[in-house]
């Protein structure tokens, strides 16, 4: 879909929806149409910048939304730069648009905007690799930062999120789809994902669940959803955060940069930082590679479920590294 279709399909929606907010809308852009649609939108009678998503259908319940929300409200008590949620006017945290073009039904939130650059992109354009050694480590801290948060916080009554468990990662219908149906795989390659899925949900389910390592977490911690501005590093994007293992928390991070020359210190770096903050589970050494293998076998799924995307070459390499660790797991 071009930007001047998804102008004309989901604008209504978004200006109907501002009228629920208690702000003067002026000026509203679109920012991204990937799972969720965003725009921006700026305040007439101060110029303040906010955020307004309109959230794809069928992924989240209206309870587990603001279930997010206030998660999201007390990482920020707790001294966790987050995004600002602000409420609607008779103080709903999302109200219900439908898209005019497609009849679809969304849930709006608003949240304030947050100046900064992703750290995905300030790591894209340095060489320094003590530069990226130190985001890491900031990175490792504040992952540990809201691990802490969350061990210690008790969900009011009523919180509703997703559970990234040995069911919701490796069961018969995991949280994001079956990764072993994907249509590029091979009636060989199928089975072999079966069996490592098999192999991996014994093993989650032999694991912890104590709130010291199983609590809420962000589940998408990697640094396409961390904003930077000056010495301060946002979160953003907590659509998939759901209650899950800490080090699936710790491995989204690691795997998104494993193929990286540097990809053993920028490791060593965050563990620092994260043990700066708090200490790593006792089986980290051995679990955070199961779980690096996991997240990989998920985003399979993830493809899956949007056949309408066309495959980057990042998934070929991630295919064929999953293909590859399976084997070796089936070797033994």
């Amino acid at each position: 879909m071009d930007r001047e279709t998804v102008d004309r399909t989901f604008t209504p929606a978004a200006l109907a929806a501002l009228s629920f907010f208690p702000i003067d809308a002026g000026d509203l852009s679109l920012v991204s149409l990937a799972e969720n649609v965003t725009f921006r939108v700026k305040d007439r009678r101060d110029g303040g910048a906010y955020v307004l998503r309109l959230h794809r259908p069928g992924y989240h319940t209206l309870d587990e939304l603001v279930s997010e929300r206030a998660w999201i409200r007390a990482l920020a008590r707790a001294g966790i730069e987050v995004p600002g949620a602000v409420s609607a006017r008779d103080g709903r945290d999302y109200v219900p648009v439908t898209i005019p073009a497609t009849g679809e039904q969304r849930f709006a939130g608003m949240a304030r905007w947050t100046e900064g650059r992703l750290l995905s992109e300030v790591l894209a354009e340095t060489t320094d690799n003590a530069v990226v050694e130190d985001y890491f480590g900031q990175l490792g801290a504040l992952t540990a930062s809201m691990h802490n948060q969350a061990s210690a916080w008790r969900p009011p009554p009523g919180f509703k999120r997703h559970a990234l468990d040995s069911d919701g990662l490796m069961g018969d219908a995991p949280h994001w789809g079956p990764f072993w149906e994907h249509q590029s795989l091979s009636a060989g390659e199928r089975s072999l994902l079966l069996e490592t899925r098999d192999r991996m949900h014994e093993r989650l389910a032999q694991l912890s669940r104590d709130p010291s390592v199983y609590s809420l977490i962000h589940a998408d911690m990697h640094p396409g959803n961390i904003l930077i501005d000056g010495d301060r590093l946002t979160v953003i994007d907590f659509d998939d955060a759901g209650f899950g293992w800490h080090q699936y928390d710790i491995a989204v991070v690691l795997t998104y940069w494993q193929t990286k020359p540097n990809a053993a210190e920028i490791e060593r770096a965050f563990l620092d930082g994260y043990r700066a903050v708090r200490p790593l589970p006792d089986d980290a050494p051995t679990s955070i590679p199961m779980f690096r293998l996991i997240r990989w076998m998920a985003s399979i799924g993830w493809f899956h479920q949007r056949p309408e995307l066309k495959r980057p070459a990042v998934f070929e390499e991630r295919k064929a590294w999953v293909i590859e660790q399976c084997a070796a797991l089936q070797r033994g």
